[in-house]
């Protein structure tokens, strides 16, 4: 009989705790299980939300909280996530918990079944979202733009000063910080001996020259894309100077002024800008959104023969700490070639560092150097990309003329835009485990964000 309730006592305690090691205490299992990351997505209503679940983490728990309107654009972005579930390679294993209704966010915020929200969709409400988020208490990953308008940058510089107040994270969602071009061509800028200094520029010659070109049809994880209707609407999207350029204006502090904190009232000075539209035909429109009609807050764009004037293009001229910078951020409808592409021009007092996405380089970005004396110039690249080398294996350097040499740079570094957001995920996860964020990086995004909305501002006040 004694032995019997030997064996009922073993069972009950292996049931009790089968699920732990030996040396694993309840209130051990509770600390693991609070200090994993779990995720909220709100309205997802653009790819990118979906594309930061794109690979599995192993501080990411897998049950992520999604909440939503009902429509087409949370099941696209359930689609998406599935789809990454079921392919053969590298399956995640997300368990996608939805709640569908009007009062999605109250509901977010009211049940608080996870500590980071994942913001990617309309950014009509975003920076709304943002500050309601922080002050709930809750982490933050966002996608540019976090501000669309110089009312939304008021709310963010509130949205940042809540979230140190919580003891929150919000960061954004910088991909090209990322591509290995753009690395590249950082750390050859802080080489003194090939670079030398930014060289003295003006507005009609500026230092920094960037500019993007970006397509409203394209594929994502090898699918068309389908765009919202309010993709098109700025007062939803932004314009294009506040929404791609946002990209455009951290490469320059990223790469220019690295872990500079700024100060935007005081380093940031906008010297002209403009914004123009983009036409599209009602046909292109349907390939884009797979609808007839435009929406009614669309119609104030519409011109003769139903082309909508869509806001995708603008410019900004600007100082940052006295550099002068050159941004354009462009859309178009469809590229004849390749994809979107990237054109940046960094010009020094030694060299000029410059990355071209044409037909030569296959639509593909290549770095160029242009050293601005040929003398000693070949021992001076081969030095410098050698020490490169150390830091990225296999980077090496092609002499293509007589005034130009070209970075080549290994298959194995250039993963992809869609890996990205992956590489940033991994870069936000070590600063929750850290409890905090690179001291210039606040700074460095309400310095981009001022950057962005005060050009728009007066690129708009030109029409008035």
């Amino acid at each position: 009989m004694m032995k019997r309730i030997t064996i009922i006592i073993l069972v009950a305690l292996t049931a009790a705790f089968g699920c732990q090691s030996p040396s694993e205490t309840k209130a051990d299992s509770e600390k693991n299980d609070s200090s994993m990351v779990r995720l909220l997505t709100l309205d997802p209503g653009h790819f990118h939300a979906a594309l930061v679940q794109k690979t599995s983490y192993p501080d990411i728990d897998t049950t992520v909280y999604v909440y939503a309107p009902e429509g087409a654009e949370v099941d696209a972005h359930l689609s998406l996530i599935n789809q990454y579930n079921t392919r053969d390679e590298n399956p995640t294993h997300w368990n996608e918990v939805v709640y569908k209704g009007a009062d999605f966010a109250e509901k977010m915020l009211a049940e608080k079944k996870g500590n980071v929200v994942v913001l990617a969709g309309n950014n009509r409400l975003k920076t709304d979202y943002i500050k309601r988020s922080v002050d709930a208490g809750l982490n933050v990953l966002g996608d540019k733009p976090m501000a669309i308008n110089t009312d939304n940058f008021t709310k963010l510089v509130e949205a940042f000063d809540a979230a140190k107040k919580n003891n929150v994270l919000l960061y954004d969602i910088m991909t090209e910080r990322s591509e290995i071009t753009n690395i590249i061509q950082k750390e050859l800028m802080h080489d003194p001996v090939l670079f030398g200094e930014i060289k003295k520029g003006s507005e009609k010659d500026p230092s920094v020259f960037i500019e993007s070109i970006h397509y409203f049809f394209k594929n994502v994880s090898g699918k068309p894309l389908v765009r919202p209707l309010w993709f098109f609407d700025p007062a939803q999207q932004g314009d294009a100077i506040a929404d791609v350029a946002t990209h455009l204006v951290d490469l320059v502090q990223w790469q220019c002024l690295p872990e500079v904190s700024l100060d935007y009232s005081k380093d940031i000075n906008i010297t002209s800008a403009s914004i123009w539209p983009t036409p599209l035909t009602p046909t292109q429109f349907a390939s884009i959104t797979g609808k007839n009609e435009y929406p009614d807050y669309l119609k104030p764009l519409i011109e003769k023969d139903s082309i909508l004037q869509t806001h995708a293009n603008g410019e900004m001229n600007y100082t940052i700490k006295g550099i002068p910078v050159k941004i354009i951020a462009r859309w178009d409808y469809k590229a004849e070639a390749g994809g979107d592409s990237h054109h940046a021009i960094v010009k020094g007092t030694k060299s000029t560092l410059e990355i071209r996405q044409g037909k030569e380089e296959n639509f593909k970005p290549v770095l160029y150097i242009i050293p601005a004396n040929g003398k000693d110039a070949d021992s001076v690249i081969t030095q410098s990309i050698a020490t490169i080398s150390t830091k990225y294996p296999g980077v090496s350097v092609e002499k293509i003329n007589t005034k130009e040499w070209k970075v080549i740079i290994p298959a194995k570094y250039n993963v992809g835009h869609e890996a990205h957001f992956g590489q940033v995920m991994e870069r936000y996860l070590q600063y929750l485990k850290e409890k905090k964020l690179p001291e210039w990086e606040v700074p460095g995004m309400l310095a981009k964000y001022y950057t962005t909305t005060k050009a728009l501002e007066i690129a708009m006040s030109k029409g008035k």
